[in-house]
């Protein structure tokens, strides 16, 4: 197998792993349902195939159903949901939503599939949290009738690109196709990792806000990845799912390209490439091995974002102390907006029993007085 399809495979693996939902783009005939359907296989799960193309919005909305003695309508699911429904609650095993051909359903059916896509919620039955989504769609230019995907719809997923090159198909033939696997990480690690990225997110957002929300405005755009803060939060959420996984920087780049585009994708992972930003685990373990630079408020303020994320996701009172005598040396080097921003959160999360050094004492001194955990005249 090409290591093309590895990464994108791998990529695919995480956004399960991470409950992204996933749209597969490819010509007819790249094995986009068999794969999803090997996929689910692979993971012991329960697989509801719904072609989109064929389906009314009441296969996704629901069927209003009046009940006449309270006077009131529900939304009746149908059928596959219930299966699905049914089938992971009465198992305890995980379920795939597959939702084929989305490209080729007409704009009412799509604007139907937002809420089950989303929030996985069909008429009024919301399925359970097992429940993982895909999608595969054939570009509009070789689709039956095709659409592009309406932005609020192509805004939901992560959107990969399945193609079977020469060496895969070659394997596949001779010797079997490879499965798609689901990595299986340390949820603590994954936790600081999301929480990391989300930081980095928020300050590289707060430098470049024009990348905030950018709603594609040519046609050759039009239905894939684009920037606004769902996709950035999906974005973030794939990626420390990634980073936890232990994902090459291909696999980094296919995630976030593929939910807020290339060209945000590509600003921000040179930004974070260009601002070479210590591990906070380290700085954690020796919080005097970094020297604050007082030039690079955007550089300590990432610091800061980071160093308490991986703080906040393994609170323990020497964590704890050590976050704090980092925000004490930034605040101590000129930037006590950045500290105390900071360190109000830092304060108020303080772990049963956990006290600041003393240094941190003097230099975060006020932002403890306003809390209440320092009086005015200790």
């Amino acid at each position: 197998m090409s290591q093309q399809h590895t990464d994108t495979c791998d990529a695919l693996g995480i956004a399960l792993l991470a409950n992204v939902p996933v749209v597969l783009w490819g010509p007819p005939g790249q094995g986009k349902s068999s794969v999803v359907r090997e996929l689910a296989e692979g993971m012991g799960a329960h697989l509801e195939t719904v072609i989109a193309s064929i389906r009314e919005p009441s296969d996704f909305a629901g069927l209003p159903v009046v009940d006449t003695a309270s006077g009131t309508a529900s939304l009746a699911p149908p059928s596959w949901a219930v299966r699905l429904r049914d089938a992971v609650e009465r198992d305890g095993r995980a379920g795939v939503q597959f939702y084929d051909e989305v490209s080729t359903a007409p704009p009412a059916t799509q604007a139907a599939l937002l809420r089950p896509i989303l929030e996985g919620v069909v008429g009024d039955l919301r399925l359970p949290e097992q429940v993982r989504t895909v999608a595969a769609a054939n570009p509009p230019d070789v689709a039956a009738d095709g659409w592009d995907l309406a932005p609020p719809v192509a805004n939901r997923f992560l959107h990969l690109t399945w193609s079977l090159d020469a060496a895969t198909v070659r394997e596949g033939f001779t010797t079997g196709w490879p499965p798609v696997a689901v990595p299986r990480v340390d949820a603590a690690e994954v936790a600081a990792q999301v929480a990391r990225t989300t930081a980095l997110v928020g300050v590289f957002l707060g430098s470049r806000p024009e990348l905030v929300t950018r709603v594609p405005g040519s046609s050759a755009d039009a239905g894939r990845a684009f920037p606004t803060p769902r996709s950035w939060e999906m974005a973030a959420r794939l990626h420390g799912h990634a980073v936890a996984a232990g994902a090459n920087s291909t696999v980094l780049t296919l995630l976030l390209a593929g939910t807020v585009g290339v060209a945000a994708a590509g600003e921000f992972l040179a930004h974070l490439r260009e601002m070479d930003l210590p591990d906070p685990e380290e700085l954690l373990r020796d919080p005097g091995s970094w020297e604050v630079d007082p030039r690079r408020t955007d550089r300590t303020y990432a610091v800061a974002s980071s160093v308490w994320a991986a703080t906040a996701a393994h609170p323990t009172a020497e964590r704890w102390a050590a976050c704090g005598r980092v925000l004490a040396r930034i605040a101590d080097a000129g930037s006590a907006d950045i500290a105390f921003s900071h360190g109000r959160r830092w304060a108020r999360e303080r772990p049963e029993g956990a006290m600041p050094p003393p240094e941190v004492v003097a230099s975060l001194g006020p932002i403890l007085t306003e809390l209440g955990l320092l009086t005015r005249d200790a």
